[in-house]
């Protein structure tokens, strides 16, 4: 580190990029993406020279003109030295371009689009990382090396979430070991791995989400779903993210990866109107899996009805039972307002977490 030219403090959003770079999470690539793996991403959503499939790009951006090609860089994050970057070349984006190709949309009122355009710097550098220590944070990430070791050498279905796990999430996933593809008999296991980096504006802080999940753990105890953190963060892509996430996956052990109904999905924050379909992101993650080396397990349109419990949409309406809602504004309305929440809906630890720290 005191070979650094210059100490660069990085945000919590390019922390997880930096972590995910050193811990082999977005492997193979090894450093910030050059001008030229850049605009390869964007416009083929893969690596130059060897192809492989890369959903978004990973650049790290700045709002300094005075970083030069060949410089040293000492990242610091919450005041801990967390890597080198070797800086190969600094250039001026085509944000506009980036963001219609990645996000399929120019408009603010998408959160990637606004967090490309307004909080990342004009700059971005490129070059070579070499790790130097983890980052602290409130919610432990294990690593792919550290993760894989943790794995069973079976089927391993990845959950991915950004939200409090529910009673429906619990059922989709541990029904997902039911799915045509996924071996149970031979003990395949969940791996649920939720997002803890930023997100949207309005979810549920990382740190809160941490404790639900860890109630719950604890609560079931259920020996086939494993559970880790990983430090990403969200851009709320649709389709490209769906096939980053995979990607990613991969890098940590699993061999399926479940894909809910518009997955990373976004809507805009003046009409409300869905930036993508919903099967969108499950249609061109199927249509990437063989390649990837992930399969698909498309989750389950699960309803709860007072009659059977948890079935699908299509069984409810075949058996002529109506489900019971409740939701997530009405959720939330309730949990402010201290009132009783179903515990069909939420489970008892979960919604006493949120209780204590919404």
């Amino acid at each position: 580190a005191a070979s650094a030219d210059l100490v660069i403090d990085i945000n919590e959003r390019q922390s997880c990029d930096v972590e995910l770079i050193i811990n082999g999470g977005f492997s193979p690539i090894e450093g910030f993406m050059s001008k030229d793996t850049y605009e390869h991403v964007v416009d083929n959503m893969r690596l130059p020279g060897n192809n492989l499939l890369f959903g978004l790009p990973v650049v790290f951006d700045t709002f300094r003109d005075d970083i030069k090609p060949g410089q040293k860089l000492l990242l610091r994050f919450a005041g801990k030295d967390i890597a080198l970057l070797d800086v190969e070349d600094t250039f001026k984006p085509d944000k506009v371009k980036e963001v219609k190709e990645c996000y399929r949309t120019s408009e603010l009122e998408h959160p990637g689009v606004r967090m490309v355009s307004m909080e990342r710097g004009p700059t971005y550098l490129g070059g070579k990382l070499t790790g130097l220590n983890l980052p602290d944070r409130v919610f432990p990430c294990k690593t792919p090396a550290e993760v894989r070791e943790m794995l069973p050498p079976n089927d391993v279905v990845a959950f991915q979430c950004r939200n409090p796990v529910h009673r429906a999430h619990y059922e989709l996933f541990t029904r997902a070991l039911d799915a045509p593809n996924v071996h149970k008999e031979d003990g395949a296991v969940v791996l649920v791995h939720p997002t803890c980096g930023p997100t949207q504006e309005d979810d549920i802080s990382g740190e809160v989400r941490y404790k639900t999940y860890e109630v719950l753990k604890e609560e079931k105890k259920d020996p086939s779903v494993f559970w880790a953190y990983l430090p990403y963060s969200m851009h709320m892509a649709g389709p490209r993210e769906a096939i980053q996430h995979m990607m990613i996956r991969k890098n940590y052990g699993c061999t399926h990866f479940i894909i809910g109904r518009d997955m990373a999905g976004s809507k805009s924050s003046l009409t409300g109107e869905d930036y993508y379909g919903p099967y969108d992101a499950q249609d061109f993650a199927k249509e990437h899996s063989a390649e990837l080396g992930v399969q698909t397990v498309p989750s389950l349109n699960l309803v709860y009805t007072e009659e059977e419990g948890y079935i699908t949409a299509d069984k409810a309406e075949e058996l002529g039972i109506k489900p019971v809602k409740l939701s997530g504004t009405e959720f939330r309305r309730r949990l402010r307002a201290g009132e009783d929440i179903p515990e069909w809906f939420a489970f008892k630890s979960v919604v006493e977490v949120l209780r204590a720290n919404v």
